[in-house]
């Protein structure tokens, strides 16, 4: 049996990964944009706000609510870490689609 057998052809994982790295910036730019679009930032705020706003009524204490709802938003920050990933491949949001 071929050790090299079923590993693909080094010019098609070239080729591949071509295409991953030049379509790769354009979807996170294209999920930013989605992530930080004015409605989304209301969305979050609403959200946010309402869970900090449920915490005290429920008796927590400020300090209590504002820890948790900090705890709450860091669950939400799906931007941020899409922002970190791009930051990690060594790409920025460029403008090529």
């Amino acid at each position: 049996m071929n050790k090299h057998e079923g590993i693909p052809d080094p010019e098609k994982i070239k080729e591949i990964l071509n295409v991953v790295s030049e379509k790769i910036p354009g979807l996170l730019k294209d999920l930013s944009d989605v992530l930080y679009s004015p409605s989304q930032a209301k969305q979050f705020g609403v959200a946010v706000a309402t869970f900090y706003k449920e915490l005290k009524d429920a008796g927590m204490t400020d300090e209590q609510a504002y820890d948790l709802t900090r705890q709450y938003m860091s669950t939400l920050n799906l931007g941020q870490m899409v922002k970190g990933f791009g930051h990690h491949t060594g790409k920025g949001h460029g403008d090529d689609e």
